[in-house]
């Protein structure tokens, strides 16, 4: 069981677009990942074509009411599993903030439903470092961060290495990270300087493959669709194969 936490400070990074179709990519590949949708926006839900479920029927209902997780997985006809997303999440925080071992909420509950399962599980985190987003780093084997070329995503993405290093010491034991390039455009200089900065910080940790910005990433959620079953012959299809299999030969997902 692979814990993928995808996770940026920053919104607007293409987050959500990263978990949705890597995790579609994924089921393509015939390996029935299960998308946890920890955002209060739901997103990722709403990108599958899930809406309108009852905070019961949620991610929520694990937090608050200790609901096992495989009793909240919805199968999908794209081959995915999902546990949906709900405004309710949104009060998490409040609840639980002073619960003794509040962070290990979500790792506990995957181990208690699903240690058997040996297919990935992605995250979609909210973009914040509240209680849902450490219960997904403390669940988490690997952390997946998009980033675009923006000032303001590239100081997230510094915070976030210090945040996890912190985590890391309490935890004691390594998070291993990918830093994904989202939205490039080499045409753009502030793109190309981005890469540079990037590749000098990341190393082998910046993904080799680029997310392009290709319109069609931004239109598939709309019709409740992936990128594949949206444009499967768009640039940004074929840049989210490409993710995919580079993670994959990279043993991210074992």
């Amino acid at each position: 069981m692979a814990v993928i936490a995808v996770f940026n400070q920053k919104g607007g990074v293409g987050k959500t677009t990263t978990t949705l179709n890597v995790a579609a990519s994924l089921a393509q590949l015939e390996r029935k990942p299960l998308v946890i949708d920890l955002d209060p926006q739901a997103h990722v839900s709403l990108a599958l074509g899930v809406k309108h479920l009852p905070g019961n029927a949620s991610a929520a209902a694990f937090f608050r009411d200790q609901t096992p997780l495989d009793r909240l997985t919805r199968r999908l006809d794209n081959g995915l599993r999902l546990v949906p997303g709900h405004a309710d999440l949104s009060k998490i925080d409040s609840m639980l903030a002073s619960a003794p071992g509040v962070a290990g909420t979500l790792k506990r509950g995957l181990d208690a439903a699903l240690a058997w399962d040996d297919n990935p599980i992605l995250i979609d985190c909210a973009p914040s470092l509240g209680v849902l987003s450490l219960n997904a780093l403390c669940a988490a084997d690997r952390v997946l961060i998009p980033v675009t070329a923006d000032f303001l995503a590239m100081q997230g993405l510094s915070r976030l290495d210090l945040a996890i290093g912190v985590l890391e010491k309490a935890l004691k034991r390594r998070i291993e990270r990918r830093v994904v390039f989202t939205r490039f455009d080499e045409a753009r200089a502030l793109c190309r300087e981005s890469l540079a900065t990037l590749k000098a910080r990341y190393g082998e940790a910046l993904c080799d493959t680029r997310i392009c910005d290709d319109p069609a990433l931004s239109e598939s959620p709309a019709h409740g669709m992936d990128i594949f079953a949206y444009a499967g012959d768009s640039p940004g299809a074929h840049d989210y194969r490409l993710l995919t299999m580079e993670l994959l030969s990279k043993g991210f997902f074992s």
